[in-house]
């Protein structure tokens, strides 16, 4: 007897997020439309939340987030690529060095004063001790382990480095600030990366690289066990040169494609990534190539990215833009706006995080995007006579929770409890379904995250980010998997929103 294991291992969390645009954890739907919610309001520009330094800063020539922002206990750490005006003389191109920064809501950021490197004859700056606080660096995501047995390595880090030739290399650290190389450096080919992760037991980073026939920019991946020994291999995760308006085009006769760098549709520095359990987010650049390739007239918007394993990525829908670059400030006049990513997207209090860069203009910062919690999309009936979706199968859950808006005395959803062959549990479907209707709290308003800056869904209330489901009886432990159909009803059923369910 052969198993042949080609497919997703079943994932172990203590919490399985469904979002509606992971079509692995709610495949069926029936006479439902997605939406995806970009993080930004038209007529408002995302707020500078890592702004240039002062003068005679290591930082306040640029601030540039290819780098990570990671929960660490109560508070926000962040790692990023700064410049400052004194290294800005030519000597070390388009380099940079890394430095930190904390915050306890996202918005407000603090530069501590380390003391570990010496900058411009003092010590009291924010630059990370990582190869010397050299001003060398290209792309920096980090990773914390609190559970890794050797305390010395409990916060990792892959880095491109001009010192190795821009192959990537690794560090580790005991506090994220203080880093000791890998002897093995570079342990791995040419990558401009963002996305770092451990899965199932293996690490992952991806960037744009790896040896792939492809002209364009596109999102590869290498893995390793151990953190030392890596594959030489990457694995082709995504890729959008074969999309017009300038796909590339492959003549049999010639042993490379037509077109050139910077003309088509490519994958700008891969995905920084957000293991949410069940599922993989990623963010990444969507890159807007130039019939002449020049460099300065392409433009850059965020997209939104799905994964199982950290090594086949999609999109929910097809070159959506969850942050598009229009009204970003400081654009340089004649070139289109663009903006790029680092690893940073993550739920704190009620709202969904993402900082980004506007790539590009002068002075490159750190810009915040921001959601109500986990409502980057949701499901919605195309018609008045509803529609429904059936969730993949869960085993153990016995209580759940949704995250929905529109609800009232005209709207609701029903939840019913199926099992693994779609067949209704007594008691917990048909009249013994649950049913959400109107919510607690949804005359109320919602408060700014920034002055001036509202969330997406202005209209929906807060009260509906996590609502319990609950039938008349408790779910049965030890039932086996069981599936939730989830029906949109009500005199106005298309007024309804679920933007994710939540399973323990």
């Amino acid at each position: 007897m052969i198993t042949v294991q080609n497919s997703v291992p079943n994932p172990v969390v203590e919490e399985a997020v469904l979002f509606p645009f992971d079509s692995y954890s709610c495949p069926f739907s029936a006479g439902l439309r997605l939406h995806l919610i970009p993080g930004k309001i038209p007529g408002r520009a995302n707020p500078i939340v890592v702004a240039a330094g002062e003068p005679g800063a290591p930082d306040d020539f640029c601030t540039r987030f290819y780098g990570t922002v990671i929960p660490v206990g109560g508070e926000l750490r962040m790692w990023y690529l700064a410049k400052g005006t004194l290294d800005a003389d030519g000597r070390n191109g388009g380099q940079l060095r890394c430095c930190y920064a904390t915050s306890t809501d996202g918005v407000h950021w603090d530069k501590p004063d380390l003391g570990l490197i010496e900058f411009d004859g003092s010590t009291r700056n924010n630059i990370v001790d990582l190869r010397g606080g050299r001003c060398d660096f290209a792309a920096l995501p980090v990773m914390y382990e609190p559970d890794d047995p050797d305390p010395s390595r409990r916060f990792k880090c892959v880095f491109e480095s001009e010192a190795y030739g821009n192959q990537f290399a690794v560090a580790c650290s005991a506090d994220g600030l203080t880093w000791t190389e890998s002897p093995n450096n570079p342990v791995g080919p040419g990558l401009e990366q963002t996305g770092l992760i451990r899965h199932n037991g293996c690490y992952y980073v991806n960037g744009q690289g790896g040896a792939h026939y492809t002209t364009g920019r596109v999102l590869a991946t290498f893995a390793s066990y151990d953190f030392e020994t890596w594959t030489q291999a990457s694995c082709l995760g995504f890729r959008r040169d074969m999309v017009p308006p300038n796909p590339l085009l492959y003549d049999p006769l010639s042993s490379a494609p037509k077109a050139k760098w910077n003309q088509s549709e490519e994958v700008h520095l891969g995905a920084g990534l957000w293991d949410r359990g069940n599922v993989i987010l990623g963010v990444y650049d969507i890159w807007h190539g130039t019939p002449s390739s020049d460099r300065q007239l392409i433009s850059m918007d965020l997209g939104l990215l799905v994964s199982h394993d950290a090594l086949h990525f999609e999109e929910p829908i097809k070159d959506f833009p969850i942050l598009p670059a229009y009204e970003e400030t400081g654009a340089v006049a004649g070139k289109p706006p663009s903006v790029s990513h680092g690893q940073g997207m993550v739920n704190w209090g009620d709202k969904t995080l993402l900082w980004y860069e506007n790539w590009g203009s002068l002075p490159v910062q750190v810009r915040l995007a921001s959601w109500n919690r986990d409502r980057i999309g949701y499901f919605e009936a195309m018609r008045g006579d509803g529609g429904h979706l059936v969730t993949c199968p869960l085993a153990g859950a016995t209580e759940f929770s949704a995250n929905v808006g529109g609800l009232g005395p005209h709207a609701e959803l029903r939840f019913e409890l199926l099992d693994d062959g779609f067949h209704p549990l007594p008691g917990f479907s048909g009249a013994g379904a649950a049913v959400l209707t109107a919510l607690e709290g949804a005359a109320e308003g919602e408060e700014d995250l920034v002055p001036g800056q509202r969330s997406r869904q202005e209209a929906a209330p807060v009260a509906g980010l996590r609502e319990p489901i609950r039938w008349r009886s408790p779910v049965p432990t030890g039932a086996g998997p069981l599936r939730l159909q989830v029906t949109f009803a009500g005199i106005r059923p298309e007024d309804a929103q679920l933007y994710a369910i939540y399973a323990r």
